[in-house]
């Protein structure tokens, strides 16, 4: 989902001058993930820092202890106190020329948790609300959002926040998986948690990676080293190199509005010209990246005698920004800059017809993402006769009314890499933590092959920032999303998914498995209590020892027995179980030497899955739950946790390359 209202360029840079500039201080000042209701990290070093005047005396003051330091020339001064014992609450004082107290603070296990709109979705979207709100009540558990901050260069200090008792009023607006994560770990071991909450709706990985890592990748390093030297000259060329390949790729620019007349809501308009497109869902993640200005929409919808008879209720969801709504030509409705509002509208029966009716949406977009994103299973037109669904494939064409490509020069955090770690993590490295939970992959689906390396190398730069090797680091794949398939096809979200497993190749990482818990319709589901949950269960079992079934069954090994493909599961620490009333496996396809996959009819025999189709008398491959949405897969273990998608097969997918 996009932000409003970002900040501009010129605002970005005076503030990060403003955090690295701490040249001058009238008194001791400290950062702002420091303060009162803090949980501080147990059994680590605990830093304690901040600015004051050049040379100035800083004594601090915490648990019996006692540190006295001086600021350098810079005004910078920091106190290492010696790792502690969980509990509290604690008073901290700090004295130099001014002094000040820090009360009710805890010492316990802090947790970074981080990612994209899936992290930062809050408690009061998510399932059953009112009962969770009402029986938030962890005086254990702490609460510190990072505001959102784009950044140049890595900066030193936030421009707001707080931490916060979680408690029925301060839980609603924060992240749900990480206060169902936090929930969980609090509950199971006793241990006072914070939890720091730093996400950006729609970024990919790259802009939470740091510059030294980032000039590890040849395509990251070339667009890092040019963040303080791109002159508006280059943009503009750069700007119109995509605009230009972009035209190429959905041809000729033409005015869909010419002197106020909507030529392209004609109901006979030839269409051979336009595009296909999966509705809902934003522009900007199907194929349409960066693009701002004017894009229309057409599909039919066929009605009956008695439905057209009679007038009728559209129903298309939200749409960002602005809409101008046609029916057979007619305009049936429209409004400004209202992306967040359902679009109703109602329509006479004086302009259906019986059979084949055209549906035109012009949508206008210059800040963001553009496009339908409400659940597609809301997008209907309301008849007598009962709904007509209007979700699925759509026509589009882009208009060249102020069409343009959104690139650096609009600030936006995906515009580089690094810009959010520089604003958002680099001023919390001072800070020790036990780890991280990530929920992101979304924005990298179509480039997942570079997520196989990128990722990994985002939990080695947190690590190393840190100066924590052994540092947790659990993060989400990917839920199911979009429509079922028919037949097995190829698929980017599914890629995404094998990336994210290959960062398990670490040490001290685990991952929760959601393909059975997200949404057809909706990008972000709201069941987060299960993702915090199986978050929580690897965090237990390998940063806490616990002994937890913390993972669903993983595949083990492939043997080829004649027609047979036999896939052997390792039900991990529990027994393997099919969730089907008859004990039929789903979710498999098996595909022989030409790489064309069936779906396969699966039993199962212990720990193994036994597969054959008739068309495939001599398998060579298998896939396992790889789809957008493969929403009848059901291999799960008695733990109640669900296998991970997987395949057999190297060969390469459609983001190869890209």
């Amino acid at each position: 989902m996009k932000t409003k209202n970002l900040l501009t360029g010129l605002v970005l840079i005076a503030t990060g001058l403003l955090f690295i500039n701490v040249n001058t201080f009238a008194e001791v000042r400290l950062p702002r993930v420091l303060g009162s209701n803090m949980v501080l990290q147990r059994d680590q070093d605990v830093r304690i820092w901040g600015w004051a005047d050049a040379k100035e005396k800083v004594t601090v003051t915490f648990n019996g202890q006692k540190k006295i330091t001086r600021a350098d020339a810079d005004g910078n001064w920091m106190v290492i106190l010696p790792p502690m014992n969980a509990g509290g609450p604690f008073e901290m004082v700090i004295r130099g020329k001014n002094t000040f107290t820090l009360d009710n603070i805890l010492l316990g296990d802090v947790w970074v948790c981080s990612g994209q709109s899936n992290m930062e979705w809050q408690v009061v979207n998510s399932d059953n609300v009112e009962e969770e709100i009402a029986n938030a009540d962890f005086p254990g558990i702490r609460l510190f959002t990072v505001p959102r901050n784009l950044q140049f260069l890595p900066v030193n200090d936030l421009p707001s926040g707080e931490w916060k008792e979680c408690s029925p009023q301060s839980v609603k607006t924060f992240s749900a998986v990480g206060y169902f994560f936090g929930r969980k770990i609090h509950k199971e071991t006793g241990v006072p948690i914070g939890l720091i909450s730093s996400n950006w709706g729609g970024t990919n990985v790259e802009t939470w990676m740091s510059r030294e890592i980032s000039q590890n990748d040849p395509e990251m390093k070339a667009q890092v080293e040019t963040i303080e030297v791109v002159s508006p000259e280059e943009l503009a060329e750069k700007q119109e190199k995509m605009k230009q390949e972009l035209i190429a790729s959905i041809g000729e620019l033409k005015k869909g509005m010419i002197n106020d007349v909507p030529v392209w809501a004609d109901p006979g308009l030839d269409l051979s010209e336009w595009n296909e497109m999966e509705v809902p869902g934003l522009w900007e993640g199907k194929g349409l990246n960066g693009v701002d200005g004017v894009v229309w929409y057409r599909r039919t919808f066929t009605l009956s005698e008695k439905q057209a008879s009679n007038d009728i209720v559209l129903n298309l969801g939200p749409i960002d920004d602005s809409d101008i709504t046609w029916v057979n030509g007619t305009k049936v409705g429209s409004m400004h800059e209202a992306y967040n509002d359902e679009r109703v509208y109602s329509v006479s029966s004086d302009i259906l017809e019986s059979g084949e009716n055209t549906l035109v949406v012009r949508v206008e977009d210059y800040r963001g993402g553009g496009g339908f994103h409400g659940a597609g299973r809301n997008m209907v037109a309301k008849t007598v006769e009962g709904d007509v669904a209007l979700a699925g494939t759509w026509k589009y064409r882009v208009s060249s009314v102020d069409f343009n490509i959104v690139i650096e020069s609009q600030q936006s955090p995906n515009s580089r890499p690094t810009l959010l770690f520089n604003g958002m993590i680099h001023p919390l490295l001072n800070f020790s933590v036990t780890g991280a939970i990530w929920y992101q992959g979304e924005s990298n689906a179509s480039r997942a092959y570079k997520y196989r390396t990128r990722f990994p190398n985002l939990i080695k730069d947190w690590r190393n920032h840190w100066n924590n090797p052994e540092m947790g680091f659990y993060f989400v794949q990917l839920a199911n999303f979009m429509q079922e398939k028919d037949e097995p096809v190829e698929s980017a979200w599914a890629e995404l998914r094998e990336a994210q497993a290959m960062a398990l190749d670490l040490p001290k990482t685990g991952m929760a498995v959601t393909i059975d818990i997200g949404e057809a319709d909706d990008i972000h589901p709201r069941n987060k209590q299960d993702v915090g949950k199986r978050l929580a269960l690897a965090a237990l079992h390998d940063t806490y020892g616990k002994d937890v079934v913390y993972s669903g069954p993983a595949f083990k090994e492939l043997t080829i027995e004649g027609d047979k493909a036999i896939v052997e599961m390792d039900p991990m620490g529990s027994e393997l179980f099919i969730r089907d009333k008859y004990g039929y496996v789903k979710g498999f396809a098996i595909a022989g030497p030409d790489k064309e996959f069936y779906w396969a009819k699966g039993t199962k025999e212990g720990n193994k899955i036994i597969l054959h189709n008739k068309k495939v008398p001599n398998p060579v491959a298998v896939r396992y739950a790889w789809a957008d949405n493969p929403d009848d897969a059901n291999v799960y273990n008695t733990g109640g946790l669900p296998a991970g998608p997987f395949r057999t097969d190297a060969w390469p997918g459609v983001t190869y390359g890209r």
